[in-house]
């Protein structure tokens, strides 16, 4: 019988740092990866663990704030977000099935697809996660 790995707050915080990465990774944050991003939390993170917020609310949409967050943020570095995604699957890489790696690199293509199909930089920082996930 295979155990579920309960999911943590800091779990869904450090994807939407990665997904922002993604994102940001051309220098600008489109309004349709944003928007993509929503679409996939709803669809199908929210499914990933039961946990939730002190307010009742599903703590997969920490991934849209945090995106949202960082976002606002224009000082911030796309390099150093990435790396605190990578320091945390580093940390606690049993919270990383293959099912939730699955779900990571399909959200990640997905929002780097949104607008305009994959550029050069969206394809490099696709191409480091995917070699991060299957260490």
């Amino acid at each position: 019988m295979e155990t579920k790995k309960k999911l943590t707050h800091t779990f869904y915080q450090n994807l939407g740092k990665l997904f922002y990465a993604i994102a940001a990774s051309d220098n600008k944050v489109r309004k349709a990866e944003f928007d993509k991003l929503k679409q996939l939390v709803k669809s199908q993170w929210l499914d990933m663990d039961p946990i939730v917020d002190d307010f009742g609310t599903d703590a997969a949409y920490e991934i849209e704030i945090v995106f949202d967050w960082l976002n606002t943020q224009n000082t911030l570095d796309v390099d150093a977000c990435f790396d605190d995604f990578v320091a945390y699957k580093n940390e606690q890489p049993h919270l990383f099935t293959t099912e939730g790696r699955a779900l990571i690199l399909k959200t990640a293509h997905a929002i780097a697809d949104a607008f305009s199909g994959i550029n050069k930089s969206e394809l490099i920082i696709l191409a480091k996660l995917d070699i991060e996930l299957k260490k």
